[in-house]
């Protein structure tokens, strides 16, 4: 029986992709799960896998094609199966030119059906100048285009020559904008930070990583998801998104990790992470990474996150305050660990600390329920030992 390939969604927000590259060709044999195709997101390009064994047997979506989530793009079939009737997508319709402005079409009457007033004096400047004098408003009585206005228009382009060239943005920028733009706008974020001593989680990662291999090697990070992770099963509310005044509490804790790429931010999931091992999440996170970076981000690896965790630590930040991933609730953002003068036993002393913030959308929870958060994420930091129970176990 003939199997559907279908645009797949990769995001809460996706409602379009571009077919970008087949790598099987039309005939050609493929197992279930081996690599399929390319998907161009709006945030990266991703590989989805065959959904079941066969023969490639129609190409319905071409390279370069987009079409909405949902198309289908190919079937999968064994030899001599017979296939469904199925016309190629009609590639999406152009928005039509919006009409004329009554003023601009005014203007463009005026310049063919009547002549246009304006000064002798302003009409020599404007045929010097090269202005089209159906472009100037004037100000003179009735409207007569005078010196002064003319004056003006000649301003005005010697400072558009002087405007610095636009840069196009690339698909990611444009994503990036327009998701930041909705979050800032729609979202009412408030903040609290929390500084922590780090000495008892330096000390545990430098235990656990004496012996393991690079693959295995465990980051501040690794520790900052964890520890998240087993926060957010204490405290659901944080993983949850605002929906038509109701919540929806996500069954999963799905933790988004920020990657920096040259070009924007993805932030490829972890699924699952507060049931994953510290081991674990350090494998992961480090595929994850290098799988962005790489640009061979696969089809599970993006989308569905439930909380986002945003480290700039290794770019010497101090501290500072992220923007919430639209739908989520929360993000969290991890400085750089410092060594900071404290107060030990009634004594100064120094001691590596870090700052984390969390950016909280108040419809969702309040301060308190924040400070709370973070009172449990700060005391999991410093006594870290539950961190790593699971690999003990």
């Amino acid at each position: 029986m003939a199997t559907n390939v279908i645009m797949p969604s990769l995001g809460f927000d996706m409602t379009e992709g571009k077919l970008a590259r087949w790598l099987i060709k039309e005939g050609e044999r493929i197992d279930k799960g081996q690599t399929l195709a390319e998907i161009e997101t709006d945030k990266a390009v991703v590989e989805i896998d065959a959904p079941a064994t066969g023969i490639l047997q129609k190409i319905i979506v071409s390279e370069d094609q987009t079409v909405p989530v949902g198309t289908l793009i190919g079937i999968i079939g064994e030899k001599g199966e017979s296939l469904p009737q199925v016309a190629a997508p009609a590639p999406p319709a152009r928005p039509p030119m919006p009409p004329l402005s009554a003023e601009r079409a005014s203007l463009s009457r005026g310049h063919t059906e009547a002549r246009i007033k304006a000064s002798p004096l302003a009409r020599k400047m404007a045929e010097k100048a090269g202005i089209d004098l159906a472009e100037i408003k004037g100000t003179g009585p009735g409207g007569r285009i005078v010196e002064r206005d003319i004056e003006g228009a000649m301003t005005t382009t010697i400072r558009s020559t002087v405007t610095p060239n636009k840069i196009p943005l690339s698909h990611m920028r444009q994503a990036i904008a327009r998701h930041m733009t909705e979050s800032k706008t729609k979202i009412p974020h408030f903040y609290v930070s929390v500084a922590i001593n780090m000495t008892q989680v330096l000390k545990l990662r430098d235990e656990l990583n004496h012996e393991c291999l690079d693959s295995e090697k465990i980051s501040v990070n690794d520790l900052i998801i964890a520890a998240a992770a087993q926060t957010l099963t204490k405290f659901p509310s944080f993983n949850a998104s605002y929906r038509n005044d109701s919540l929806e509490m996500h069954p999963q804790i799905n933790v988004g990790i920020a990657v920096a790429l040259e070009d924007g931010l993805i932030t490829p999931v972890l699924r699952e992470a507060n049931k994953k091992s510290l081991k674990a999440i350090a494998i992961e996170s480090k595929a994850l990474s290098e799988r962005a970076r790489k640009n061979k981000l696969q089809a599970g690896d993006l989308g569905f996150g439930t909380f986002t965790v945003s480290n700039l630590g290794m770019f010497g930040v101090d501290e500072f305050s992220a923007i919430i991933n639209p739908p989520e609730a929360a993000i969290l953002a991890a400085g750089g660990v410092t060594q900071r003068p404290v107060a030990v036993d009634g004594a100064l002393g120094v001691a590596p600390m870090m700052t984390v913030t969390l950016s909280v959308d108040h419809r969702v929870v309040d301060g308190a329920q924040a400070g709370r958060f973070l009172q449990e994420f700060k005391k999991l930091m410093e006594n870290p030992t539950s961190l790593v129970a699971k690999d003990s176990g």
